[in-house]
Formats: C-alpha cells, structure tokens, sequence
C-alpha cells in the first residue's frame, strides 16, 4: 500500500534517519571494468552490419549567404556513392527546432546561417567515400550581412532568438539613485566547447512496416524518437531509440545529437539499408553549439560596510542562428545572477541575441554559471571599494532562511547554508591565514604573485520548464532471484545507472552482481524527459524507487500471507528475507510467490512537487531546492608570461545523503576542472568570415592532467540530509561544482590586483587566457582608476 501511495503521489516517505547508513556506500561505477578493458561498447564500437551505408555532411562555407545554386552531380559521381540527400530529398518536415521555433531546418533549403551549416548528406559504402565525396559540391553563394558576435548584434539593432525575460522586486531604480555607494561595470564570458571524448554518432537500421531502431549518443532519447519521427512522417511508436552510453555529454547532446540521428534515420529509409552517421571531431565543432558567451552590464549600490542595497543588471547572450535552448539557458542565468546573495531591490533582465554563428545550447549549469560569475564580480569589486576581504563581504550578503530570504523571481530561500559552508571551508583551509601570508609574498617577488579566492555556490536543482520534471522506470524481478531495472535516464559517465543499481539492491538487500540495468529505450520507458539540469538521479532515482517498493509490497503481502506474521514482521536484509522467526533466501521467496502467480515486474513513476513557474510574471518556484558549496582557490600568476597555476584548491560541497560518496567526489572534482578551464583556458575564436578557427584539439585548449591544482582537497559536508523529500535525502551533484571554477577566475584576479598594490580592481575577463592576463597587468601598471567600472559615492 506505501508503494501505491507513493506512486500516486510521486513521492516516497522515507526517515532520514533510516536511510542514512544507505545512503553512504560508494559501490564503483557498473561500468568501470568494462571501461578498463576496452570493452565498454559506445556507438562507434557496434558491429556494423555487413550491408550498412554511411553518412558525411556537405558544410556550408559562408556565415550568411543566399544558396544561388548547389551542384551535387560530382558527389554523386564519386565512387561508392549511394545517394546524395538535400533539403529537397526531405518529404515530409526538414524542421528539428527542439522547442517548436521552427527556425532550424535539418538542412539548409535557400539560405544559409552560419559557417557550417549541414547543405547535404553524402550516402555511400564506406565512410572514406562518403567523406571524400562531400567536398566536391559545387555552392553558388550570395554573400549577406553577418552578424557574429554580440557587440555587433547590438549595434544592428539586437535582434532576438528568442523571448527576453525580465525579473524584479522591489525597486531597483530608486535603491540605485538613493544609495550612499554605487557602482557600474561589464563582464565579458566566452563560450565553451563542449569536447566530450565520444562525438555525435548514430546506428540506425529499417525494419517491417516504416519501423526504425537507432543506438544514439543523445542525452534525451524521447527528443531524439519524436525528432527522427516527425522528420520521417511516421508515429513515434515507430521509432525505437536506444542508449547504452555516452561517452560524455555535458549538455552537447540534450538537442545537438538529434541532427546526427535523423540524418542516418534518413539514409536508412532512402536506401532499405542500416545507415551509420559518426561526424569527425572538426565536423562536430563546426556544426554543433557551444555554451552561451555573456556580456552583462551591472549597477549596483551599497553601503560602507558593503551590505547590496540594489542591483540592476542585463544579460546579454550571444544564441547563434536558431532558439534551440537558448530561452530557457538565459531565462537560468537570471535565475542564478545572485548565486548566493540577497538583492534588496533588484531587476534582471535577458537579452538573446541572435547571430550567425553555432546555434548555442545546453552545457553543464545551462545558463547559471554565467549568471554566477555575475554575482561574484559585485561582491569581489564591492569588496575593492570598501577596503574589506571579499570573503566578509559575501558572507554579509548570503540568503537568511527566514528573512532576506525571497529571490528575484519571488522565491523562498527555505535552506540556505552558504554562509556556514563558507565560514566552514575557511577555517578549514586556513583562508585568512594564508591570505595573509600571500599578501606579504606579493611585496616582495617581482615576477610571481599570488592570490586566493573563497566563493559560494547556491545551484537550483529542476527543470525550469516544469512539464520536465517527471520520470518512469520499469523493473522486473526473474524466478532466479535477479532484478533487471530499466529507467529513463541517459548514462553519459556521471554514474548515474550506478546509483540506479544501488536503490535496488538496497530495497532488497541484494548484492550488486544480482542488479542488472539495462540500456536506455524508448521501447520500454516512454516519454522521458532529458538527463540534464542535473536531475538525473533525483527523477529517475524517485521512479525506480516507487517501482521496486510496489514489487516489495507485493512479496511482503505475499510473505505475511504465507508465512502467517503480520507484514510489519518481512524485512529484506543482506542475509535474506526475514519472515517473522525465520530467514528466506531472496530467490526463495520470489519463486513461490511466482507460483502464486503475483505479479514480479512494475513501472515506477514520479513527479516533482511544489514546483511551479510562469514565466509571463517571472515569478514563481522553479526549484524543488538548491545544492550547496564553496571553493577556495590559491593561484600563482607569471607577470611575464601571463601564464597561471593552481597551487592549491579545497571544496567543501553539499550533497545532502549522498548516494555514492566516491562517485559524487568524482563529479565534484570533474565538474570544478571543467568550469576552471572555461574560465582560464578555453576560448572560442570566429574569424571575420564567420569561421570557427578553434575547431579541432590543435586549436582548442581543455585542461590536461597538468593542468589540475598541485593540492586538490575535496570533501562533502557530513549530517546534511536533504529537507525535501529527494531519493533517500541526497541532492544532485552533477552541475553545482561546476561554478566552483569561478574561485580560480577571483584568485588570479586578487593576484593582478597587487601589481597596483591593491589600488586598482583589475576587471578581469573570462577566459583568463595569459594574452588577457598580460593585458590586464599592463593596463594595471600603466594607469590608475577602477579599470572596467565606474565608482560613484
């Protein structure tokens, strides 16, 4: 009866208290071994059927251009070539706009919107022909004005992508004017590629009746079958989509995947043959988005003591050609621009440019690292015009539970511990100490200065489009005592089937060899929603919860029955099934009550509660809660070469009752590196043309095992059972650590700040590349002043 209850509700009751010993163990990934052997199958390592075809893409070579003529018999001409589709070969909808913008055509018709366009697809026999083959077309071009970065987009007028979003309370305007401190200044952030090890790759084969089969490498498998569907004609209960894993995805493959997939969904109609599609690594970076880059212009004022009185801020984005994600990427930077801090009287706004370059998408923290790094600017340059240490400045701003506590779009912060996360990994890692110290090695050393950072997160956790936050999952117990659990979440690395794995055997005292999970299916899980906004565990988590305890319920009427002891007296231990007095082996008790003939398979369902948005007002609760953490970095930056080091970096992060310590240390320490490089060495560069120049690993820089701090501590925060009522207690860690990074961004900004002895905030810019770090430094010795802000008093 619980488990009914629950999954009419969408929530399992569970005593934090019962679960807290679950939820400690840190079983190793159910993939490792495979992953160690070489034997772990991604799409690219699928037997290829012996009568397979494969697919290349023609790429368009303008940023905006009117297609005069196409000329495609010399591809067609090439040596094992099957076919050669274009728009015009597309009969039903060349349209795969993921939020029904219609603005995305599968392949170019009679413009083009970017350097890299899909124009056609190359069929052939083998992938060497297919790609030999593209490059032949002969493209007729009528150059058109392109827009390609932000900067000119507003100069032109700013067209959108999409919707704007504005978010206020209070009174901005007026805290601004009447204040007795005021500050104004911009923040540029670039983008970031994605560079998951595995690219965009799809397998599809026909079958009877219009059927289609595909393996992807797609975060969101239900997108992808109602995508290969529409463009196909067909109902989705035609279109079986399939993922085992992904070789990385960090939001590269929540839309991105889906162009991949229909094209070789495409050529296997045409021909009646299987047909592969595995773009090349330069080919993936010119076709598919990237983060978002920002610029955001920010007003704020304050006290002397430098409490936020009122903040006015506008993000714009650079979205590229189509919506696809951008809306809701901007609409979660607003969200995030006060990361952990109250704004008095606030306004937000987002400005969605629209230009003719990659369309931008989802990628780890979607929007909210942007906003962040925001936030963090006011404080550390509060912080500059007041005199006082950055770390004091935002502890006086965190969020109150119960009062400074209502968000920009009129949320109530229930839960807030950034203040006690940071006051803890301070004296933890002896922050003022050791700034101290810096601040003495600075006067002295000429050419290496250091710095250190200590910043919060506060991280949101749920699809801000709330119709997402739903989840199913199907489990099946054999006569044999094994359980087989199928749910609708994607594993890209982060351990998520592994958590998956672990509810089960917990729920029946099981060890893992007798768990199995299974791929990704829509055949068998319909209607999931992508494995993103770091929801993963929680919605998935809560399904496989509520499916496993409707089986338990049936097997402990069963037992009680059977055995003659009230239900209260059935329990599922490591050692077996106790009933009553006595212990049955597991098995045991599953084949007779498969004798009598009660029911061993279940789905599960669930759906986030409280939630709620409405983006017409900006108001709302977007978030069933927010994840937790703080970052200190210590830097050293070479004055003459402009290059930096992370000496020393400590993570104190909130993971509620974490489901598995080791793989979530694991994320946290992934997810910090990954933001650091975004901030420090990744950069994007589009030529004049509108050409991605940085397409390929010769021109696109990701941090190296080099590249990680000398000292790396990492520690999760203990007793912190989530309030709400998540998957025993834990919270979400796939996202949060990301905005760690943004400590290292501060620490080499604190270390610039001293070439002008700490006079001069150094409005520092991301990414925090050497060639920005010199310039800064030389603008520091050269002039005095506020760098890139104004001050007013």
């Amino acid at each position: 009866m619980a488990a009914q209850q629950a999954e009419a509700s969408g929530v399992a009751s569970q005593d934090p208290a019962q679960v807290a010993g679950a939820a400690s163990s840190s079983l190793r990934h159910e993939s490792a071994h495979l992953h160690v052997a070489g034997e772990a199958r991604y799409v690219d390592d699928m037997p290829t059927p012996p009568n397979a075809v494969h697919v290349a893409l023609g790429l368009s070579s303008r940023a905006h251009a009117r297609i005069i003529s196409m000329d495609l018999g010399p591809v067609q001409a090439y040596p094992g070539v099957v076919s050669v589709l274009s728009a015009r070969d597309i009969a039903h909808h060349n349209q795969i706009s993921s939020v029904g913008a219609g603005d995305e055509p599968l392949l170019a018709e009679d413009h083009v919107f970017f350097c890299g366009q899909p124009l056609f697809a190359v069929v052939a026999q083998t992938r060497h022909a297919a790609r030999q083959a593209a490059v032949l077309a002969r493209v007729e071009y009528e150059d058109l004005p392109a827009v390609l970065n932000i900067e000119q987009a507003r100069a032109q007028g700013g067209a959108l992508v999409c919707h704007s979003l504005e978010m206020t309370r209070g009174n901005a305007a007026q805290a601004l004017a009447n204040a007795p401190h005021r500050l104004a200044g911009q923040l540029a952030i670039g983008g970031q590629e994605h560079f998951y090890l595995e690219g965009q790759a799809a397998l599809a084969w026909p079958g009877e009746d219009g059927e289609m089969r595909i393996c992807s490498s797609t975060q969101h498998p239900t997108e992808t079958q109602h995508m290969v569907a529409h463009v196909l004609g067909c109902p989705n209960n035609l279109v079986t989509v399939e993922v085992r894993r992904m070789g990385g995805g960090f939001g590269g493959k929540e839309t991105q995947a889906n162009i991949v997939a229909c094209l070789a969904a495409l050529a296997a109609a045409r021909t009646g043959r299987p047909a592969k599609l595995r773009l090349d690594r330069d080919d993936d970076m010119m076709i598919t988005g990237k983060r978002h880059d920002f610029v955001i212009d920010y007003d704020v004022s304050f006290d002397a003591q430098g409490h936020v009185l009122g903040v006015d801020m506008e993000l714009a984005a650079r979205c590229g050609w189509s919506a696809d994600l951008s809306g809701p990427v901007t609409d979660r930077a607003l969200f995030h621009a006060d990361n952990a801090y109250y704004y008095p009287d606030v306004r937000l706004r987002s400005v969605p440019l629209r230009t003719n370059t990659q369309s931008n998408t989802a990628f780890r923290g979607f929007g909210g690292p942007q906003g962040a790094a925001a936030a963090e600017r006011i404080m550390e340059q509060i912080a500059f015009a007041t005199g006082l240490d950055p770390l004091d400045v935002r502890l006086r701003n965190v969020y109150g539970t119960t009062e400074r506590n209502i968000t920009p779009y009129h949320m109530t912060v229930e839960d807030s511990i950034a203040g006690e996360v940071m006051t803890q990994l301070a004296q933890d890692c002896d922050y003022r100490k050791r700034r101290a110290q810096i601040r003495e090695f600075n006067k002295t050393s000429q050419y290496l200065r250091r710095g250190i950072a200590l910043t919060p997160v506060k991280f949101g956790i749920s699809f801000t489009a709330t119709h997402f936050n739903q989840a199913g999952a199907l489990v099946h117990v054999y006569t044999d005592g094994s359980v087989q659990v199928n749910h609708g979440g994607t594993e890209m690395g982060q351990g998520l089937h592994t958590k998956m794995v672990q509810i089960a055997m917990r729920e029946f005292g099981l060890p893992h060899e007798r768990v199995r999970i299974t791929a990704t299916t829509t055949g068998k899980v319909p209607n999931t929603s992508a494995t993103a906004a770091s929801s993963g565990a929680d919605l998935n988590g809560m399904a496989v919860l509520a499916a496993v305890r409707t089986i338990k319920d049936r097997l402990v009427n069963f037992a009680a029955a059977k055995w003659q002891v009230p239900p209260e007296q059935v329990h599922f231990t490591a050692d077996g099934v106790v009933v009553g007095e006595a212990t049955v082996p597991f098995a045991t008790l599953v084949n007779a009550a498969y004798m009598a003939r009660i029911s061993l398979s279940s789905t599960g369902f669930y759906k986030t509660p409280k939630i709620s948005w409405d983006s017409a007002t900006g108001r709302g609760r977007p978030f069933y809660y927010f994840a937790y953490g703080a970052a200190c970095a210590e830097v050293v930056v070479d004055l003459l070469t402009g290059e930096n080091r992370m000496e020393r970096v400590d993570i104190l992060h909130d993971a509620g009752l974490s489901l598995n310590p080791d793989i979530d240390i694991g994320q946290i320490e992934g997810g910090f590196v990954q933001g650091a490089g975004w901030l420090t060495m990744e950069e994007l560069f589009w030529d004049t043309s509108g050409r991605l120049r940085t397409h390929a690993p010769s021109t696109y820089k990701i941090p190296a095992c080099s590249d990680r701090p000398r000292i790396f501590n990492v520690k999760l925060m203990e007793n912190v059972p989530n309030r709400e009522e998540t998957i025993f207690r834990s919270k979400a860690v796939g996202e949060p650590p990301f905005v760690h990074g943004l400590a290292v961004l501060h620490a080499i900004s604190d270390a610039l700040a001293s070439v002008d002895n700490y006079r001069t905030y150094p409005g520092l810019n991301a990414p925090a590349t050497p060639e920005q770090i010199l310039r800064v430094a030389e603008r520091l010795r050269q002039q005095g002043g506020v760098g890139h802000a104004q001050v007013h008093t």
